[in-house]
């Protein structure tokens, strides 16, 4: 794949410079993250409890924090692979799942989008759309990240019930079996378990810290949730399906674009997922590539719910 240069610009003169921007955009949203956690119940609320409100533009972070957690699974965000993979294991503990999870299912998804992941897609053969509903509209609204989060649970399970849970969950249209199995091999499951006691003793430590306010904490988690889990599905809710590459770009204002880190240009990501994200805008406009639908549209159609298998 060739990559898209700026004349008069060597390679390794951009790879550096692309660190650097993506390095201040890590160092931003650990200091987000800690005044989420910490600076506001310790520092502001004894204070003032109206600080509170600081968590609503907090949680509105949820896109770019996840979009730099992106940028380290397909190793974007730093070009040395170990210092990537550790600034991406530190984002994940204040995401809140571990990062060998996220990156083995992102990775899943890439080979696996519309072939065996597809979740709004349903079989009358098997159910009805009325019971095809109930599963969709929770994952939709919060179900996605509380089941990135409920599988801090595994780091407790020794291997071999891992693998038989993986067995037990595998199906042709899902890759939660493929996910499990992958997580359980040795060198993923030392991470995993690292990773996932350090987001339990870093949350619980920041809900010891809100004490009485702790529900405040609890609303802007579940603010995370709910964007996390709308947004996920709406570049591929409805495209074609046993095509992988199948995606689409999602208009957004500039800002909101630079905001996101380019992530609504999916489509574009999705055929050349080794750019980084200020590469994406480049290629849509070589390309002379079109957005699909608006990104605001495109979250909303999938209040439509399951489609039928055709």
């Amino acid at each position: 794949m060739t990559e898209t240069r700026r004349p008069g610009t060597s390679g390794s003169a951009r790879t550096l410079g692309g660190d650097l921007v993506n390095i201040r955009l890590v160092l931003l949203a650990l200091t987000l993250g800690a005044i989420q956690l910490f600076v506001i119940p310790l520092v502001l609320l004894p204070r003032d409890t109206s600080w509170g409100w600081l968590l609503v533009p907090l949680a509105l972070t949820t896109t770019p924090f996840w979009s730099l957690i992106h940028e380290s699974v397909h190793g974007s965000l730093l070009r040395d692979r170990t210092r990537n993979d550790r600034v991406g294991r530190v984002l994940a503990v204040l995401y809140g799942s571990p990062f060998a999870m996220l990156k083995i299912g992102h990775l899943l998804h890439h080979r696996y989008s519309r072939v065996r992941e597809r979740s709004e897609i349903y079989d009358p053969a098997k159910t009805t759309r009325r019971r095809a509903a109930v599963p969709f509209y929770l994952t939709l609204f919060g179900g996605l990240y509380l089941l990135e989060v409920v599988t801090l649970l595994l780091a407790v399970l020794p291997e071999r019930a891992i693998r038989a849970l993986a067995r037990r969950v595998d199906a042709p249209d899902s890759i939660g079996g493929l996910v499990l199995d992958r997580v359980a091999r040795p060198a993923a499951l030392d991470t995993f378990r690292t990773d996932a006691a350090a987001i339990v003793v870093v949350h619980t430590a920041a809900f010891l810290a809100y004490g009485a306010h702790g529900w405040m904490l609890l609303a802007a988690i579940g603010a995370r949730a709910l964007i996390i889990s709308l947004a996920d599905n709406a570049y591929h809710y409805a495209t074609d399906l046993e095509s992988p590459r199948a995606a689409m770009n999602l208009r957004l204002p500039r800002p909101l674009e630079h905001f996101a880190l380019s992530f609504n240009l999916h489509d574009v990501h999705h055929r050349h997922p080794g750019l980084r994200w200020y590469e994406l805008r480049t290629r849509f406009d070589a390309e002379g590539s079109h957005y699909h639908l608006g990104w605001f549209s495109a979250v909303a159609r999938q209040l439509r719910g399951p489609i039928e298998l055709r």
